[in-house]
């Protein structure tokens, strides 16, 4: 594609926005969407925002029968003096196409999506809700729409940016979460489409998911899909753990997704001279460091809650209590630099912010 032209149409009514605190995640869209076509021959065009709408499409759309989708998530966030920073956007985008290559998806511009997303996050400024803790939340999808029931990739697709005002996270505190390692269903195995962002690896984690919330749970922690003893990541989140001093987080085996928050926190860590490793990590592992009095920390890392502390983890028969099930100093720390550097209240030493004029 030559013309990276965005035409731009405002919308003619606007929707009336809600109150800071009555927002919860994805539930409310803003006035605006982003789209842009793709047709074989011709590459990516037609980009374009519009008012948010329904979208017309066939039946036979492929992505209706063969699930080729990917999508990234990221969030806008305003700062006291009411500039926008966007957090290591580069880096969903470099996502964005290493899931597009898995799925047979054309490639996309990354720099044409970021700038596609910095137009759109300005013309819809006055959505980002202005409360602590709350933003803008950023989902940019791609879908495959040839109407074609053949098992192929499709010929024919919509690349499209959607924007959800979104509360805090912890509205009560960053409390603990009880987690329940899974033993029976598998999300992902290496070779699979674990590292890429796509709808089917949600999907496939649905059911353990619906399992473990009726009996109080808040997450699952994924096993290895083979040998059923390694651990992979906790729901849509990566995970850290502090045994003996030392942070301990799973190694990117091509079944696990490459949190960007996860990228973050091992290299806040290193800027500590905290000890990270990262590497293969057994449920026995984790038990004996339990049972040992070594287990001093666990926590999740990702967009949605950035730091998410454990405060138990349940295995079969055994449940084990980290911290006494409180917030650890590691994850503390974490989350408030995160955060502190994300709306502005602190350095950023590492260039992660990109602010939108």
């Amino acid at each position: 594609m030559e013309d990276w032209t965005i035409h731009v149409e405002y919308s003619t009514t606007k929707k009336e926005k809600p109150k800071d605190e009555a927002l919860a995640f994805g539930k409310v869209f803003t006035d605006h969407m982003f789209i842009m076509d793709y047709t074989e021959g011709k590459g990516w065009h037609d980009a374009r925002i519009v008012t948010y709408q329904p979208l017309t499409m066939d039946p036979s759309a492929m992505v209706f029968h063969y699930g080729q989708s990917i999508f990234e998530g990221l969030k806008a966030y305003r700062t006291p003096n009411d500039d926008v920073h966007l957090f290591r956007p580069e880096k969903n985008m470099e996502r964005l196409n290493h899931s597009n290559r898995r799925l047979c998806i054309p490639r996309i511009d990354e720099s044409f999506a970021l700038h596609a997303i910095k137009k759109l996050v300005a013309i819809d400024k006055e959505w980002i809700p202005r409360s602590p803790g709350t933003s803008l939340y950023i989902r940019p999808f791609i879908i495959s729409t040839e109407p074609n029931l053949a098992v192929a990739p499709s010929q024919h697709y919509k690349f499209m940016i959607i924007l959800s005002p979104v509360g805090a996270y912890y509205k009560e505190g960053m409390n603990p979460v009880n987690i329940a390692v899974e033993n029976k269903y598998v999300r992902a195995i290496r070779g699979g489409t674990g590292e890429a962002k796509t709808g089917g690896n949600y999907a496939t984690s649905l059911k353990a998911q619906e399992t473990v919330a009726r009996e109080g749970f808040s997450q699952v922690l994924w096993l290895d899909g083979v040998e059923r003893k390694y651990i992979e990541e906790v729901g849509n989140m990566n995970v850290f753990f502090k045994i003996n001093g030392e942070i301990i987080t799973p190694a990117l085996n091509g079944s696990i997704l490459s949190g960007i928050t996860r990228d973050t926190v091992i290299q806040l860590l290193k800027h500590w001279d905290i000890p990270i490793t990262e590497r293969k990590v057994t449920m026995d592992e984790i038990k004996q460091a339990h049972q040992d009095g070594k287990l001093e920390e666990a926590f999740g890392s990702g967009t949605a809650a950035v730091i998410s502390p454990i405060g138990k983890l349940t295995w079969g028969k055994h449940d084990m209590t980290v911290n006494e099930g409180k917030t650890g100093e590691i994850a503390k720390s974490l989350y408030e630099t995160l955060t502190g550097i994300q709306y502005g209240q602190q350095k950023d030493p590492f260039n992660w912010i990109v602010k939108i004029k």
